[in-house]
């Protein structure tokens, strides 16, 4: 498999995403009945890999070029073995608490030396923004929400998007009181190409991206506060508020915490890139692969799903995102997988993780 392009034009030594910013929820439905095969998760965080144990894998293949994302998951493993779920909450930033650095080295024990080390490094940003909100796109939004969202709505009016309502009351409050000249000003700046590609996303991630990053995000904003209902949004309340509220991602509820924590040992980290697998022969029968593909430049993008195809066992499912960069299976493949249309119509509406523009669902043929 060729080497990706971004591993050539992105660093990784830092942590890009402390947290994840898709829905674990619609991954798992999507992925189906994975009792006793080999899945394959790109980490970044670790928050989708963890949630894939609740589908009773024989193993989870987890994979990143990021060490600094590998270390997000091991902290992860940790905090599973050594926290109870409030503790867990409280040291990920979901909950307010004056803890953290204590349960961080509670969560550290019998961590690597490197591991430690790494977050040690980080002791007083977790301490004061949680595990979860340690990343350069978390502090991204941090400065949207403390700095400039202030300038454009008062506490009443962010506290009034999580109250429910229905569907075309969403809508007359984001057309009567949210989406003011204001707000549109803000998200045309704070959301420009130069200004995400500096603060939120390496530049790199945008060589492939077609059309205007704001535009995109006031579609996307659209569809988490009309089509979605805002208080069941735990990525909305984060970005917003710098917490989550009643709502949680599917690895950090509750109803997860105990099943997760049972099968840790089925998960196998590889760090390095999606050949950490596909070089072994293995297969897999199903595959988290995040939106990688969106840095890809068509040939490459080519290259990379035939070799993921070669490693892919027949009824095998390929779940993934785009944000920007249209990415479906390419011409050279289509006669070997099924697009699942119907599980991506059912499960779009559904999606809370509402900064991409869609989700692919592509079936290996027998």
């Amino acid at each position: 498999m060729q080497r990706c392009e971004i591993e050539s034009k992105a660093a990784f030594d830092h942590i890009r995403y402390a947290q994840l910013w898709e829905d674990a929820d619609v991954l798992t439905e999507a992925l189906g009945d994975c009792a006793g095969g080999t899945l394959v998760s790109i980490c970044s965080a670790g928050d989708n890999a963890l949630a894939m144990l609740t589908l009773d894998p024989e193993k989870v293949v987890v994979v990143d070029l990021s060490p600094a994302q590998i270390a997000c998951l091991q902290l992860r493993i940790g905090m599973f073995r050594n926290l109870d779920h409030a503790e867990f909450l409280a040291l990920m930033g979901a909950r307010p608490s004056t803890k953290r650095k204590a349960l961080l080295a509670k969560a550290l024990a019998g961590a690597a030396p490197e591991v430690q080390a790494f977050w040690n490094a980080l002791g007083d940003e977790v301490a004061q923004h949680g595990a979860g909100g340690v990343g350069k796109f978390e502090r991204y939004f941090r400065i949207f929400r403390t700095r400039l969202l202030p300038l454009v709505h008062s506490r009443k009016t962010i506290d009034a998007i999580f109250v429910p309502r229905p569907k075309a009351a969403r809508q007359a409050f984001l057309d009567r009181r949210f989406n003011t000249w204001r707000w549109r000003l803000l998200l045309n700046v704070f959301f420009s190409r130069f200004v995400m590609g500096r603060m939120g996303r390496d530049k790199a991630f945008f060589d492939h991206v077609e059309g205007s990053p704001a535009q995109h995000v006031a579609r996307r904003i659209h569809h988490a506060a009309v089509i979605g209902e805002p208080a069941q949004n735990p990525y909305l309340h984060w970005i917003m508020k710098g917490t989550h509220g009643a709502a949680l991602p599917m690895t950090w509820r509750a109803e997860h915490f105990e099943v997760i924590k049972s099968r840790l040992d089925r998960l196998d980290i590889r760090p390095g890139s999606l050949e950490a697998f596909i070089s072994t022969g293995e297969k897999a029968d199903g595959f988290n692969l995040s939106d990688i593909f969106e840095y890809m430049s068509p040939g490459v993008f080519a290259q990379v799903y035939g070799s993921i195809l070669r490693a892919s066992a027949p009824g095998a499912r390929l779940v993934y995102w785009n944000m920007m960069a249209p990415r479906r299976v390419p011409q050279a493949f289509a006669d070997r997988v099924t697009t699942r249309s119907d599980i991506e119509d059912r499960l779009k509406p559904r999606d809370k993780a509402f900064f991409y523009s869609d989700l692919v669902v592509e079936e290996v043929k027998g």
